[in-house]
């Protein structure tokens, strides 16, 4: 018997709903979810975070509006079961407690400001049960999200070994160290020293350099898929599982911290609300991959969301 339940996570700099069917017990371990619906709304709740160390007012406002109507499509495909995670912005913010207030107010149920270590974890889920059954463990998965990067090691049959969670968002690096449009050779260079030291200090906790497969996760990757991919457009299916090389993800990286916000857009793969900060974002997929000896990475379309879905199924046993 299925179970209806709806998954909502809200990062840095996007938030998101998946509506889905979850299988009984009964259909196996590995048997799939089933979509009803997947939204995605850029709302930068992280804007100015990493400097002010406070959410916005405009930006709760943002995520408020896109909230309204996710709660509207949940009502109307009654969902039996919600939950909601915030991740890195809303673990940094002073001012917490207004956003929280907030959503409970819009939603109906509390957000979950989620450890950096449960979010690994739930990404992770998500990213695994699905992979071709071909697809060599262990596995390195990681979530470049818009405030922080996750970081997991595992496989199939013991789950997660280690994970950790460190600051090098795509919005934190490009507000850090990538003002210029482009950014100028310095800047870049400060960017990747930057991500170098924190992507080292991951490996050093996790044991990322001993995996046989890269799943990266979350909407810098799959654009720069997508881009490596030639794509006319942007085609989930498509980039869900493709495998890239290190060779395309170093120049598609190039590419786009050399063009301005104006040509990113232009590219028909691009979301308009992640042109300004694609750049940094490439940048930490090919510092991951350098440091930790990956040769191709494997894009996800399924992640955090689907974990959180997930981790509803459990919560009814």
């Amino acid at each position: 018997m299925t179970t209806r339940v709806a998954a909502i996570d809200c990062g840095t700099n996007s938030i998101r709903l998946l509506v889905a069917d979850l299988p009984g017990e009964s259909a196996g371990s590995q048997a799939p979810l089933v979509d009803l619906t997947r939204r995605m709304e850029i709302v930068r709740l992280g804007q100015g975070v990493d400097r002010t160390g406070r959410l916005a007012p405009e930006a709760i406002e943002r995520t408020r509006v896109a909230l309204a109507s996710y709660a509207a499509d949940i009502e109307k495909l009654g969902a039996e079961r919600v939950r909601m995670c915030a991740t890195s912005a809303s673990r940094d913010a002073a001012n917490a407690a207004d956003f929280e207030e907030m959503v409970q107010r819009t939603l109906g149920v509390a957000p979950e400001v989620v450890t950096g270590d449960e979010e690994a974890r739930l990404s992770f889920t998500g990213a695994v049960r699905g992979l071709p059954a071909d697809a060599k463990a262990p596995f390195l998965v990681v979530d470049i999200g818009g405030g922080s990067t996750e970081f997991v090691v595992g496989d199939r049959a013991a789950g997660v070994r280690a994970a950790i969670s460190v600051d090098i968002g795509c919005v934190r690096m490009t507000e850090r160290h990538l003002p210029g449009d482009p950014p100028t050779p310095e800047q870049v260079a400060a960017a990747q020293a930057d991500i170098e030291a924190a992507v080292d200090r991951a490996l050093d906790v996790v044991p990322g350099r001993e995996a046989a497969t890269l799943v990266g996760l979350a909407g810098s990757v799959t654009t720069v898929v997508a881009l490596a991919q030639g794509l006319r457009e942007y085609d989930p299916e498509r980039i869900h599982h493709a495998r890239v090389s290190y060779e395309a993800v170093a120049q598609v990286t190039a590419d786009l911290l050399g063009q301005t916000r104006e040509q990113r857009l232009a590219n028909p793969v691009m979301h308009p609300g992640r042109a300004d900060v694609i750049g940094a974002g490439a940048l930490v997929l090919r510092v991951i991959m350098e440091r930790a000896g990956m040769p191709s990475v494997v894009a996800s379309e399924h992640d955090i969301l689907d974990g959180i879905a997930w981790s509803l199924q459990s919560a009814m046993r």
